[in-house]
């Protein structure tokens, strides 16, 4: 577990940057992207899920964001 406080002023910009860096990360096969989320630091037992955590039928998670509309997509999907 590797905790990085950032200063980002709302939740919005604070899922947006968690996003950005799970791009960035992806490729490392010791990050599990879809487990990331994020928390203010006075309340870390307060947490916001940053991407989908439905288990798809080839069993890879959802690769839309968290609370998303409509149907949820694989990493593949176009």
């Amino acid at each position: 577990m590797i905790h990085l406080p950032v200063a980002v002023p709302d939740l919005a910009g604070t899922l947006d940057l968690a996003r950005t860096l799970a791009r960035s990360l992806a490729s490392t096969p010791e990050v599990d992207v879809a487990g990331i989320t994020v928390s203010a630091e006075d309340a870390q037992h307060v947490r916001h899920w940053v991407f989908c955590d439905r288990i798809m039928p080839d069993r890879r998670r959802c690769a839309r964001h968290a609370n998303h509309v409509g149907a949820c997509l694989s990493v593949d999907d176009p």
